[in-house]
């Protein structure tokens, strides 16, 4: 299961090769159910695991010309705040026992699994659908500050409770409200990914105790695939995959909502 879960790492890099997120979303699953972290803990490996492959994977998009560092900063702050608060307050306060629905008891972990999994499935749900309008033009950038600071606000908190980076969430918001081509959207999400995700996991090294030999490993699973996701991106089209990891995320985030809930 072990050698399974370190195959699974390497996916998560593929995926983010190749289609530009998606990975991260797997990575707590990888951790939980082959590797055998405890959930609560493995959100703060998935923010050290997600931030280190995608800082490997801006680097390539930086010399191309696909990341917008002015928007970077201006949805990274508030995102990166959010993260860091969430990580370091937010969660610790969050207690064992949360309630009861019948005789079935919400507990930290399980709230966190189920609440990783809804995501799981709205992210899906954005790779399926392939809702914003491909536009890879040069355009005039208007920045709708309001709603790039709140939605760096909410994606930040959700990367904090849940570990994953959210590049589905931050994509179409870069789209929408700063007018960038998809490309360099693509691009510039990396690189907030990478600094809200690392930032993030500093607000947990107070609380746990770190395996870092698991870690790395996991961690150079997923960089290498970021190269062998980067490669295939070359030769196969990145939408038309897109869609079938979105179907396998799908079945992912339902299959751990049951087990979760009903199999316990």
């Amino acid at each position: 299961m072990e050698i399974i879960g370190y195959i699974a790492s390497v996916v998560i890099g593929i995926s983010l090769g190749l289609i530009g997120g998606g990975g991260s979303i797997l990575t707590v699953p990888v951790l939980v159910y082959l590797l055998g972290v405890e959930p609560v803990l493995a959100t703060a490996y998935s923010l050290f695991i997600v931030g280190a492959t995608s800082l490997v994977g801006v680097f390539p998009k930086y010399k191309h010309g696909l990341v917008n560092l002015k928007t970077a900063i201006i949805f990274g702050i508030p995102s990166i705040a959010a993260v860091f608060a969430t990580r370091k307050f937010l969660v610790p306060l969050i207690p064992h026992h949360i309630f009861n629905i019948g005789n079935l008891e919400i507990t930290k972990p399980l709230f966190i699994m189920v609440l990783f999994a809804i995501l799981m499935v709205f992210a899906s749900y954005s790779m399926i659908k392939n809702s914003v309008k491909e536009n890879n033009e040069p355009a005039l950038q208007h920045f709708n500050y309001p709603m790039i600071i709140l939605e760096g606000i909410v994606v930040g908190m959700l990367t904090g409770i849940v570990g994953a980076g959210g590049g589905f969430l931050i994509i179409p918001a870069l789209v929408l409200f700063s007018k960038l081509p998809m490309k360099m959207a693509v691009g510039t999400s990396l690189l907030i990914i990478a600094a809200k995700s690392l930032i993030g996991f500093t607000g947990d090294l107070s609380h746990y105790k770190m395996d870092w030999q698991l870690l790395l490993i996991v961690t150079s699973a997923a960089i290498a695939g970021i190269f062998i996701g980067s490669a295939i991106n070359k030769k196969i089209a990145g939408e038309k995959l897109k869609k079938w990891f979105g179907w396998f995320v799908l079945i992912m985030g339902i299959y751990i909502i049951i087990k979760e809930l009903f199999f316990q």
